[in-house]
């Protein structure tokens, strides 16, 4: 990857966006239906990981925060977890480093934006492992740490990145530990893009099955997820018209220009 800096950190008080973390204002919001931006982001976040789920799976999201994949998620076996005690999840107080959930629990895990927050990247992977069943599907959708996301970051001073981390380390945390907030969009970088270190690390339990960059423009102007900036608004058409133009002029230059990625981790 190209880094800007090495490491560049920033406080809650600096935090550009507005709400940071206000679950409860964000499941109000997003209820009213007014942000089409929003929605349309957050379907194509969601709705491509139907394809790697069966009817009568058992599956799981760890780190759900506000819960928007229940609305596009299709499988009714699914429920969601987190860390907080929100009154809308199926699951409290749930540390992805070490669930309380059984062996082999569920054929699929969701972890939607939450892997750049995780402090002990090897003990999550692990934990997942654990709680999936043989053949289980580990569906991942993260932030890509291209020139201009970390431009982003920087300007709005939101979570920042630290390609310096150890992230195969088990006794130094990627993240802040004690903020479940805190956020180093490097993690996803460290863990997959070097595929001898992951193999070495996580070969013995799963096996990467798809990986895709993404370039999508409509992530910029959605206005936020859990945290709010400003956005214009636009319809469906539009937003999808821009995604196609900036996919084709942006897509010789991932490094540069891309906004996410999607892959799907298969329990060996």
């Amino acid at each position: 990857m190209i880094k800007i800096v090495k490491k560049i950190k920033f406080s809650k008080n600096e935090d550009r966006m507005k709400d940071f973390g206000n679950i409860k204002k964000t499941i109000v919001s997003f209820s009213k239906g007014k942000n089409k931006n929003l929605h349309y982001v957050l379907q194509e976040r969601f709705e491509w990981m139907n394809k790697y789920i069966k009817k009568d799976d058992i599956g799981l999201e760890v780190g759900a925060a506000a819960g928007f994949s229940k609305e596009f998620i299709l499988n009714k076996n699914f429920k969601i977890s987190d860390l907080a005690d929100y009154e809308h999840l199926d699951y409290k107080n749930i540390d992805a480093h070490s669930t309380k959930f059984k062996d082999s629990s569920f054929d699929y895990v969701i972890a939607s934006h939450m892997v750049h927050h995780i402090a002990y990247p090897i003990k999550f992977f692990r934990e997942m492992y654990r709680i999936l069943k043989k053949d289980g599907k580990l569906i991942i959708y993260e932030a890509y740490a291209s020139v201009l996301t970390q431009f982003i970051e920087i300007i709005m001073r939101h979570e920042g990145f630290d390609w310096t981390k150890d992230i195969w380390n088990e006794s130094v945390p990627a993240t802040e530990d004690e903020d479940v907030w805190s956020g180093n969009i490097a993690i996803p970088h460290l863990v997959f893009d070097d595929i001898g270190a992951f193999n070495k690390n996580l070969g013995s339990y799963f096996k990467i099955e798809h990986d895709k960059i993404l370039h999508e423009l409509s992530y910029l102007n959605s206005g936020g997820v859990c945290s709010k900036t400003f956005y214009i608004p636009l319809n469906y058409f539009v937003l999808n018209i821009l995604d196609k133009i900036y996919y084709f002029l942006s897509k010789p230059f991932p490094k540069i220009f891309a906004i996410g990625r999607r892959l799907v981790l298969r329990k060996i």
